[in-house]
C-alpha cells in the first residue's frame, strides 16, 4: 500500500517474534532477519502484519487467538487459493510459505509478498476524477468476471467446495453461525431465517466465489485504475457467482450511500457489463441474491461483535458493531419484500 495504516502489534495479538524469525530463516527461501513487526489496522477477521527485514518486506496473515466459530478464519484455504490463482487472469499476491504448526506464533499463518498500491477504503472515490471512478469500477467488474470464468478444476480446486446448491448450504451455514454468536433478538434476522429457505433460488451454477468482493479487498496500481491484487479470500469457496455479484452491489442498496456521484456506474450498468463479460443474457432472482447477501453480512458482523465482547477481535471497533447487524438485516428484509 502507498500509505498503509500501521500500528504497533495489539496486546491480544502479540506473538514470539524471535521464534518467527528463526522459523522463517530456516524454512523460507531468500528470507533473512532480523524483522520489525507492525500490525495493519482494520480487518475484523485474520490479524495481518507487516514484516520489515533486510531481505525485503512481507505480509503475514494468521488466525486470531481464542475460541473460533466453526470453519471460520481459514488462512490455509486462503493460501491455497493464492497458489491456485497465480497463473490466471485474477491478480493475487505471490505467496512464500504456509505454517500450520501453532507452536510458532500461536495459530497457523502464511507469508506473502508486500505489494505497493492503493486499497480504496472509500467506495465514493471522491479524490478521483469521474473518468477514473468509472474505470476503477469497471476494472473491479472485469476482474470479477475473470474470477468466475476460471476453470477451477483445471487449477486443482475441484474439491474446494461443493458444486451446486450453494445458496441452500450457505443459508444453513450463516444461520448456524448467527445463532452460535447471537447476543440479542433481531426480528428481521428471525424473519429472514424463515424466508430464505422458502424462497430459494434455483442454483445450478458453480464457479470460484470470493465471498467478500468489494473495493476494500482490492489493491490498485499506485496511480492507474488497474487492479494489481485481489485480497482476503478467507470466505472463498465454490459457489454461485451471483452471490459475489450481489455482494458487490451493496452500495446501491444502502440508503445512506450517495448514489449521485459522477462517474460511478449505476447498479444496472454494472450488471450489464458483468453480463457482457460472462456471456449472460440476464440475471434471474436478483432480489433473492441481494437479500441473501445482506443476511450473510449481518451474520458475519454478528460474529465480529461477539468476538469483540469476548475480547479477541482483530479490530478495536468490533465492540461497536451491534447496530450494523440490525442495519444489514433490516435492509435484507426490505429487499426480500420489494
Amino acid at each position: 500500500m502507498a500509505t498503509p495504516n500501521l500500528i504497533e502489534v495489539r496486546s491480544m495479538h502479540r506473538f514470539d517474534e524471535a521464534g518467527l524469525n528463526i522459523y522463517l530463516e530456516k524454512e523460507m527461501l531468500g528470507y533473512s532477519g532480523p524483522m520489525r513487526v507492525q500490525q495493519f489496522e482494520g480487518g475484523q477477521s485474520n490479524p495481518t502484519f507487516l514484516l520489515t527485514t533486510p531481505s525485503g518486506s512481507y505480509v503475514m496473515r494468521k488466525k486470531p487467538p481464542g475460541d473460533l466459530l466453526p470453519s471460520a478464519h481459514a488462512v490455509e484455504r486462503e493460501y491455497r487459493l493464492y497458489k491456485a490463482l497465480a497463473d490466471t487472469d485474477v491478480p493475487v499476491p505471490k505467496t512464500y510459505i504456509l505454517c500450520e504448526d501453532s507452536s510458532i506464533v500461536g495459530t497457523p499463518f502464511f507469508v506473502m509478498e508486500y505489494l505497493v498500491g492503493r486499497v480504496l477504503k472509500d467506495s465514493n472515490l471522491l479524490d478521483q476524477s469521474p473518468e477514473n471512478r468509472r474505470k476503477t469500477y469497471f476494472e473491479m467488474i472485469r476482474i470479477l468476471a475473470a474470477l468466475h470464468s476460471v476453470d477451477y478444476e483445471a487449477q486443482g480446486l475441484g474439491d474446494y467446495g461443493k458444486p451446486g446448491n450453494y445458496f441452500v448450504r450457505q443459508t444453513g451455514r450463516w444461520t448456524k453461525q448467527y445463532l452460535a454468536a447471537q447476543t440479542d433478538e433481531i426480528p428481521s434476522m428471525d424473519k429472514l431465517i424463515n424466508w430464505l429457505p422458502e424462497n430459494m433460488l434455483e442454483d445450478d451454477q458453480t464457479s470460484i466465489v470470493h465471498g467478500d468482493y468489494q473495493l476494500y479487498n482490492m489493491m490498485y496500481h499506485p496511480t492507474k485504475p488497474k487492479c494489481i491484487a485481489v485480497l482476503d479470500w478467507e470466505l472463498s469457496t465454490l459457489g454461485n457467482p451471483l452471490a459475489d455479484l450481489a455482494y458487490n452491489c451493496f452500495r446501491y442498496n444502502e440508503p445512506e450511500v450517495d448514489q449521485t456521484i459522477e462517474g460511478i456506474p449505476t447498479e444496472s450498468e454494472g450488471i450489464a457489463e458483468y453480463c457482457r463479460l460472462t456471456g449472460r443474457d440476464e440475471i434471474k432472482g436478483w432480489n433473492f441474491c441481494l437479500a441473501f447477501s445482506f443476511f450473510r453480512m449481518a451474520s458475519i458482523i454478528q460474529g465480529v461483535y461477539k468476538r469483540g465482547l469476548d475480547g479477541n477481535a482483530s479490530s478495536a471497533s468490533a465492540i461497536q458493531q451491534k447496530d450494523r447487524v440490525i442495519e444489514k438485516a433490516d435492509i435484507a428484509w426490505r429487499i426480500a419484500n420489494r
